[in-house]
């Protein structure tokens, strides 16, 4: 006898995912270790593009960075296809190949006595790569949008553009065929003009491919315009995360409502936020965004009853799955009442 059932599967398990993820640097004579990443929940599934967002120093590519296993995380962990990632030279050698990392200054990342051809092909001689060498450079640049991809091999960084270096430096990554990429601010240092070819590439290369990806930026516009998730960053914390277009159009955390008050597209007036982050080495009792917080200033968290949690009660990491969540003593309050 056989018994239907209905399709009850479970979601798919994440491609990548950190758990309860710290990193810390050791102070300066004997000063308290700075908490640039202090407890990070956070999930990316296949064929998903997920924004980090947040201001400079926020701890954003730190954690990008412990993700790629260049900087080993002192609490939590941090898996890969449902595996642990394994320190050890040679599990970073051949993880490295499945996740490629894009920064954010081409010039930068192309050493200027490099061909283009060089530049791509580097990533296939460090992992001894046994096929067709020039085919598969061809095609990595053919993908990233360098068409006929023979007329830049021998060319050398000076002589492209702002967009081709980027495309050059995307095509080294794509090389490896990996299923991750981690672009760290990719768009930055490009005029505006050329700005919208690179994202739009980088969605193409994910319906083409099914590649993930993380996107570090500091720029809402961009997480609006090319990613399914985001993740809002405060002084080594998560604090509000989701889909996109609910946190960016319905932001509950004061920090994100700054953020996107400065748009140019933005309503009402822009929140100007006071004074500068933490010091990750002292960070405060209580919600760590609480000294710079414009509802705390404002007398509304004190009207939602919250002030006193809001300045000595802290909250917990978000569940990094990608459910709407925020860390805030009044959203949450307000949304309860």
């Amino acid at each position: 006898m056989t018994t239907d059932t209905a399709d009850t599967a479970a979601p798919a398990a994440p491609l990548l995912r950190a758990e309860d993820l710290h990193v810390s640097f050791a102070g300066r004579n004997g000063a308290a270790r700075a908490r640039a990443v202090d407890g990070v929940d956070l999930d990316i599934r296949r064929g998903e593009i997920v924004a980090l967002v947040g201001e400079s120093g926020c701890g954003k590519t730190t954690l990008a960075r412990s993700l790629l296993g260049l900087v080993p995380p002192t609490g939590g962990h941090v898996t890969f296809d449902g595996k642990p990632l394994d320190y050890s030279s040679r599990a970073l050698k051949a993880y490295r190949k499945r996740v490629q990392l894009v920064l954010q200054d081409p010039s930068g990342s192309l050493n200027p006595r490099h061909t283009v051809y060089d530049a791509v092909a580097e990533g296939l001689r460090i992992h001894g790569y046994g096929g067709d060498e020039r085919a598969a450079v061809a095609e990595a640049l053919s993908r990233a949008g360098l068409r006929p991809p023979e007329r830049f091999f021998l060319r050398y960084p000076h002589e492209l553009s702002g967009g081709q270096r980027q495309r050059v430096v995307i095509a080294g990554a794509l090389v490896l065929e990996p299923e991750l990429i981690v672009a760290d601010e990719p768009v930055a240092s490009l005029d505006a003009s050329v700005r919208g070819e690179i994202l739009a590439l980088l969605l193409r290369l994910r319906t083409e491919l099914g590649l993930s990806a993380l996107v570090v930026t500091h720029d809402l516009g961009l997480a609006w315009n090319i990613a399914d998730r985001v993740a809002v960053m405060y002084l080594g914390r998560i604090v509000e995360t989701g889909e996109v277009e609910q946190v960016l159009t319905a932001p509950r955390h004061p920090y994100t409502q700054a953020l996107l008050s400065v748009l140019p597209e933005a309503p009402g007036d822009p929140v100007v936020l006071t004074g500068e982050p933490p010091d990750p080495s002292r960070i405060p009792a209580g919600c760590r965004f609480h000294a710079r917080c414009q509802i705390l200033a404002s007398g509304e968290a004190e009207r939602a009853g919250v002030a006193d949690a809001c300045r000595g009660r802290d909250l917990e990491v978000l569940d990094g799955a990608g459910g709407t969540q925020v860390a805030c003593h009044w959203a949450r309050a307000t949304v309860a009442g």
